[in-house]
């Protein structure tokens, strides 16, 4: 009785507020979470694992000492990976991080990949930054990436030290960072020989993963992992 009631109230709630897909906008079903069937099927997995090399490897090669590095969907101008990550940065929607987190561990957990990893740690966001959104748009898929691959999340050692506002402004900054660290970290030692995966939210010229992982390097012997929801290709 319970449950008929529960589905006839959110029969309800449905009619009265259509929930939408945050892929394309169209009308969910029932039984459809955050993005409908079709979009779902259409979403760009790159498909790339921890094994084999693959582009993203490529960005960081020359420029920062890492073991490997992936991505989960491609990233274009337009289209649905653009829209989930608009409506997880902009529009409050951090459960998205969630379901796509959640998806990507499955195929890690499943392929055995990423067994050795000791911590997890989020790309931070400014703590102005982070007071203004309410909530850094990576956490919640890094945190769930963590769970599926047995792995400590740490959000509280890795820390950002400039408020940058534009993605044009990262390689100046990344040149700023000679003459003062843009990312530091709490305690160096925290990460002292320790397998740490890094995790972004978009990987464009790779400025940002490389700022970040030149200030995880500073810990002794730790080998860092890079991942990223999407990567523009």
């Amino acid at each position: 009785m319970y449950y008929k009631i529960s589905n006839i109230l959110n029969d309800i709630n449905t009619i009265l507020v259509p929930p939408q897909c945050f892929g394309c906008n169209a009308l969910l079903s029932r039984g459809e979470v955050h993005i409908c069937t079709v979009c779902r099927n259409q979403l760009p997995l790159t498909e790339y694992n921890f094994n084999a090399e693959n582009s993203v490897d490529r960005i960081f090669y020359g420029r920062i000492n890492i073991i490997k590095a992936s991505s989960f969907l491609f990233f274009t101008k337009k289209g649905i990976v653009k829209n989930l990550i608009h409506y997880l940065k902009y529009k409050n929607q951090e459960q998205i991080g969630l379901f796509l987190g959640n998806w990507y561990g499955h195929l890690l957990h499943q392929n055995n990949f990423l067994t050795n990893i000791d911590l997890v740690v989020p790309v931070p966001l400014h703590r102005k930054k982070l007071r203004k959104r309410g909530y850094n748009q990576v956490a919640l898929f890094a945190k769930t990436v963590a769970d599926h691959i047995k792995a400590e999340y740490r959000d509280d050692i890795l820390l950002k030290t400039a408020n940058t506002r534009t993605q044009t402004q990262k390689s100046r900054l990344l040149r700023w960072q000679n003459k003062q660290a843009l990312y530091i970290l709490s305690d160096p030692m925290l990460l002292a020989h320790k397998n740490v995966l890094l995790i972004d939210d978009v990987i464009t010229t790779g400025a940002t993963m490389e700022a970040c992982a030149t200030a995880i390097s500073q810990s002794p012997g730790a080998n860092i992992y890079l991942a990223s929801i999407a990567i523009v290709p």
